[in-house]
């Protein structure tokens, strides 16, 4: 995955023009999902005629978590942070302390994060039909728990899990990080005491920022001036049980110390986030799926993200070269949008092609009120709770 554009977008151009207000984005909105395949579509052997839907980080941002860019397009987050590379990451054992010290600080506010009225709205789109599948950037595993039924494609993988590099075994993040605080008491009793002080209860950059802290994209905070040498991380406990042959043939080791924690000595037993890192190559499988995805839809609704990435960006323009109506409902500029409504006429009413500058949870629960569906969001809100806390048992 390459390094995200970070620079300042242009402001959005609303379409239709009285989308400007929240009743005109949600009409525009209604219009657009309800309408009818559009006749100059090429053809797909598995054409389903619905929507698919590309999510980014701000549909999650009422669940708590942080956008990466604010109302005016610019990029809000650390603007001095350097992601780790996924190179850096697998050969480098002070690269992955620093990573996982980070994390594991970070780890505590998208554990106790929930999906928002969002994500539920999504899922009784989808329970009507007028939503074929989710593509979502995103890898806080919100959609697969709101919504199981509606199939969920997370092209960038997920923070719920750690995958070994060396014999692919995946483990849960929750035992991870149980392991992370036994083998790191001092760090530890930091955690606990930033939760006793709320410095961690919001993850707004400036309020992380009166705290001492730093707020940067996916769960990691980084604590100025902390030495992170003394961090220690398991190794994969499959490895450890039975080490795998190496690429070159050789017999690997995976050796431990008192405490359970990685060695440097050893040549196997390595885990990571089952994320794609930067430099790392998302999965031919999913990028395939993907494409399918936009193939087989007739129209592409983008919810909050500005398509910094070139692996979302390149999904609106697969879908803008089939002709499919694109939506966009977002806060702030979105790369390229200007390309992506150039040909839409001035009798637009939204049911061609909509831009909304508005929260995802404000404005589609009212836009599934809008379209008839059974039931409004805050009605069955309840019950899909409950689900979702018996599908997180399972994820």
């Amino acid at each position: 995955m390459r390094i995200p554009y970070t620079g300042p977008l242009p402001p959005p151009t609303i379409i239709p023009r009285n989308a400007n207000t929240s009743s005109g984005a949600i009409s525009a909105l209604t219009r657009f999902l309800s309408a009818p395949r559009p006749p100059l579509l090429p053809p797909s052997p598995h054409s389903n005629g619905r929507t698919v839907l590309l999510t980014g980080a701000g549909i999650s941002v009422a669940s708590g978590l942080a956008d990466y860019r604010g109302t005016a397009g610019t990029y809000t987050l650390n603007k001095t942070y350097r992601p780790i590379y996924y190179h850096e990451f697998i050969s480098n054992h002070e690269a992955r302390k620093r990573y996982w010290a980070r994390s594991f600080l970070g780890w505590t506010n998208l554990n106790k994060a929930r999906p928002n009225d969002a994500h539920r709205a999504v899922r009784q789109l989808g329970e009507r039909g007028f939503i074929s599948q989710v593509i979502t950037q995103n890898v806080d595993s919100f959609h697969p728990i709101a919504h199981p039924a509606l199939p969920t494609l997370e092209l960038h993988g997920y923070l719920r899990s750690l995958v070994c590099i060396h014999c692919g075994n995946h483990l849960p993040r929750s035992e991870f990080q149980r392991s992370l605080s036994a083998m790191n008491p001092e760090w530890a009793a930091f955690l606990a005491e930033m939760l006793e002080t709320g410095a961690l209860d919001s993850e707004h950059p400036d309020e992380r920022r009166k705290r001492g802290l730093k707020t940067n994209p996916d769960g990691d905070v980084d604590v100025p001036n902390a030495s992170y040498t003394t961090f220690r991380y398991p190794a994969c406990p499959t490895c450890l049980a039975d080490p795998p042959l190496l690429a070159d043939g050789w017999q690997s080791k995976v050796q431990i110390d008192a405490d359970g924690a990685w060695s440097p000595s050893s040549t196997a037993g390595v885990l990571k986030p089952a994320v794609v890192m930067f430099g790392e190559s998302i999965v031919t499988s999913v990028k395939t799926a993907a494409e399918e995805a936009i193939d087989n839809a007739s129209k592409i609704l983008v919810i909050g993200s500005s398509l910094a990435t070139y692996s979302a960006w390149r999904l609106v323009k697969r879908a803008k070269e089939r002709s499919m109506p694109i939506g966009v409902l977002n806060l702030g500029g979105v790369r390229g949008e200007e390309t992506f409504y150039a040909d839409l006429g001035p009798d637009n009413d939204g049911s061609f092609g909509v831009r909304c500058s508005e929260s995802a949870d404000r404005i589609l629960p009212s836009v599934v009120r809008n379209l008839g569906l059974s039931g409004s969001v805050p009605d069955v809100e309840r019950t899909q709770v409950a689900q979702e806390s018996q599908i997180e048992g399972v994820l």
